[in-house]
């Protein structure tokens, strides 16, 4: 099955081999299906490959907080911000930035925030069992993400937002003033204004991850087809009956749109307007410092956060939106070095071993969409998981398998769908 003479027909078809078209993959095969993932590039090489691997409960919060239009629109075209937009005219980023802003408001951050912190909850079990009952090598560490602050009043500060977590969601973080924040990391510069541990975070190695899966997939017999681009579908009435590809069609009972921030291109054959842009993630990898941190931490002020994995030390963040622009901005590496030299004793930029970028599919209202495409009745869409990829896939895939098997889905599906 998993020769690539079989792909003119399959069970179900995956177009996206990111980490949660192979989550989907996974899943459906756990429900006894059979599955070919296409993909337009390699395996996880795009959004899954190089970003900071959190598997992170306590990022309940979308980014449509009170304030964030005024704390953008203060930012938005400077290099040096972490939230850069591009100076240029697009119709389609200037509908999405509207939309978004309209969102950002108490009543629609909770909203949301209540469905991902069901989602985060679901997943980071599914991961754990995963990872565990399957003896994953994928560099699995369950001890936490600090949220790590420049300054004391800032510190101060994010006590509300930990108490709402904390009261709202039982997801609390443990407070670490300058001093003991010292104490716990040496790694760390002295001064700090203090930091908070949310226990319940856990990190991976990504690129381990889709390697891992890769192999567990051909286990249960899913094909691959990579550097192969969908384009559309062939219909009979309300049934997809076939993939169009230039490699010719493919022909499945069912289909998983898992395209990432790919999915626009999709939206006239979907039958919607599915409001995704692509929002540029970094990252820069190196070897582990001598003086390395012992747990991952987020510089909140800075917007960029590390990850001190066992066989390298990875730095990453920013959020750039720019378009489909496949060229790497090396003012927004830089910012990454920054912030990296204000808080780490060693930071380690001159061993770099690569460096990355990544569009995330950032929506308005920070809820991926997991749902069946409003024009067919066998074409699901499982996409747009903002800065949650590899935190939401587990549960995605489950979620997408308990829709196309029509069991009773394990978390309510409403708030994820098409359109909304």
């Amino acid at each position: 099955m998993s020769s690539e003479s079989q792909f003119d027909e399959a069970d179900v078809v995956v177009i996206g081999g990111g980490v949660i078209g192979a989550m989907c993959a996974w899943y459906l095969t756990e429900a006894g299906r059979t599955v070919t993932i296409i993909d337009r590039g390699r395996l996880g090489r795009g959004c899954s490959h190089g970003n900071c691997g959190y598997v992170s409960p306590s990022h309940i919060l979308p980014l449509t907080t009170p304030g964030a239009v005024s704390m953008a629109l203060r930012s938005m075209f400077s290099n040096k911000s972490p939230f850069y937009v591009k100076p240029r005219w697009s119709p389609a980023l200037w509908s999405w930035m509207w939309r978004f802003a309209r969102r950002c408001n108490q009543q629609s951050m909770l909203a949301a925030a209540d469905t991902l912190h069901e989602l985060l909850q679901s997943a980071k079990s599914l991961y754990r069992e995963l990872i565990v009952g399957r003896g994953l090598n994928v560099e699995w560490d369950d001890n936490g993400i600090f949220f790590v602050f420049h300054s004391p009043n800032k510190f101060e500060q994010y006590a509300k937002t930990n108490a709402l977590l904390s009261e709202r969601y039982g997801v609390a973080a443990i407070p670490f003033d300058g001093r003991q924040l010292a104490a716990a990391e040496p790694a760390l510069q002295p001064g700090l204004g203090g930091a908070w541990l949310y226990e319940c975070d856990a990190q991976l190695r990504p690129d381990k991850l889709m390697c891992e899966m890769r192999r567990l997939l051909a286990d249960r017999g899913v094909a691959f087809k990579e550097n192969c681009e969908v384009n559309g579908f062939v219909a009979e009435g309300r049934q997809a009956i076939q993939a169009s590809t230039a490699d010719g069609p493919i022909r499945g009972r069912d289909y998983v749109v898992a395209t990432g921030a790919w999915t626009p291109f999709l939206n006239r054959h979907l039958g919607c307007r599915i409001p995704i842009q692509p929002g540029k993630g970094y990252s820069i990898t190196m070897p582990r410092p001598e003086l390395c941190p012992n747990r991952s931490m987020i510089f909140e002020e800075h917007r960029v956060a590390i990850t001190p994995l066992r066989s390298c030390f990875r730095i990453g963040s920013t959020m750039e939106f720019a378009g489909y622009d496949t060229s790497i901005n090396p003012k927004r590496l830089e910012l990454l070095r920054e912030a990296a030299c204000l808080y780490l004793r060693e930071p380690n930029l001159d061993a770099v071993e690569d460096t990355w970028y990544g569009w995330r599919p950032m929506t308005t209202d920070g809820l991926p969409y997991i749902d069946r495409a409003p024009a067919f009745e066998n074409v699901w869409v499982a996409a747009g998981h903002n800065m949650l990829g590899l935190s939401l896939a587990t549960v995605t895939g489950q979620l997408i398998s308990d829709l196309i098997t029509r069991r009773p889905p394990h978390i309510n599906p409403h708030p994820l769908r098409l359109p909304r």
